[in-house]
């Protein structure tokens, strides 16, 4: 079952930005769930409501967040975005970009097993 949720029509362009500039943990987690490899087609940076997230999952409404330094700042504004868009029946994933790089396959486990929850 394919979940829609609404967006703003002007993140368009800033999530094409963001897919063409992805940092060095998003295209090593990238290289790891394209193609189906979880189970699931995660797409890139996906605008949702009035936010874009890193990787999504359509059929199943499974939402994947790396978290950089730059969210250790800005830990309430995450949850809110977070809160608004679970209201919305999507779930969530967050790693820390130390995580992919330290411990994919524990990572890709997470992944692999939320995947099969949501199905």
């Amino acid at each position: 079952m394919q979940r829609l949720i609404p967006y703003r029509r002007d993140l368009k362009e800033r999530a094409r930005e963001l897919r063409k500039n992805m940092t060095l943990a998003e295209l090593t987690l990238w290289d790891k769930i394209r193609r189906k490899a979880t189970g699931a087609e995660f797409h890139r940076q996906v605008p949702l409501l009035d936010y874009i997230v890193d990787f999504y999952c359509h059929e199943i409404g499974l939402a994947i967040e790396l978290d950089g330094v730059i969210h250790d700042n800005q830990v309430m504004q995450d949850g809110l975005r977070q809160g608004r868009l679970e209201e919305k029946g999507v779930h969530f994933l967050r790693f820390t970009n130390e995580e992919v790089f330290k411990n994919i396959d524990a990572v890709l486990i997470a992944i692999e097993d939320s995947v099969q929850e949501c199905l």
